[in-house]
């Protein structure tokens, strides 16, 4: 592909994001939950995991620890039997003790709505926080996980696309500087889904995908 000017890239960028509006009208957190405590919890616990696995551990984990409260005063072994199925449950277990006990001694047992404020949170990094303030408090957040970072480098959405180890940080800071900041939860949201359905990490089907006239990775991939 011949080298590409930041505004045809720019113009590209936000005509393949408009295919991807049709593609997934009403996308969605894939986490289960009811408040913002139960979606930070089922976050934290997404870690290294799917959502589905997730999903079927939160029902009995949210009617055993319902508040912040309940959740600092968690027998750990009894917690860890709850969680087991999601992996690294030593450290999960006791990132949620410790979270429920920092929300209830200086939040007021209530889920901050600042990205400083919940960073601060144990096992909560920049993407959790991002999904709970996009997904729960309506504010604009663009978490980056894999799949994101994977379709950012095949559609060169961003400048560093052929560099090995991304910074998601980095990713986020410029990915969200090209979208109006209302449309950032559902654009992360639309990249994960097609990622999950069609741009797999392994044989992606570019033959049905509606980008994939435009994607400047396709011809490249379909060949291999």
């Amino acid at each position: 592909m011949a080298r590409e000017s930041n505004t045809h890239r720019l113009s590209r960028m936000h005509e393949e994001y408009d295919k991807l509006c049709v593609l997934y009208p009403a996308p969605r957190c894939a986490l289960d939950f009811s408040t913002p405590l139960q979606l930070l919890v089922a976050t934290v616990l997404s870690a290294q995991t799917t959502d589905v696995r997730v999903n079927l551990v939160t029902p009995e984990l949210f009617d055993t620890y319902p508040t912040a409260k309940s959740l600092s005063e968690a027998n750990p072994s009894e917690l860890e039997d709850i969680i087991h199925s999601t992996g690294f449950y030593h450290a999960k277990a006791k990132h949620l003790i410790g979270l429920g006990n920092i929300l209830e001694t200086q939040f007021n047992g209530v889920v901050p709505k600042t990205m400083d404020e919940l960073t601060s949170l144990p096992g909560v990094g920049r993407k959790t926080a991002n999904v709970v303030l996009g997904n729960a408090f309506k504010i604009p957040g663009f978490p980056v996980d894999t799949h994101v970072i994977r379709l950012t480098r095949r559609l060169r959405w961003r400048r560093d696309w052929k560099t090995p180890h991304p910074d998601p940080v980095h990713i986020e800071h410029e990915i969200t500087s090209y979208f109006p900041p209302e449309t950032w939860t559902d654009l992360s949201h639309r990249l994960i889904l097609h990622g999950r359905a069609i741009c797999h990490a392994r044989k992606p089907e570019c033959q049905r995908c509606p980008l994939a006239n435009t994607c400047p990775s396709a011809e490249v991939i379909s060949s291999d």
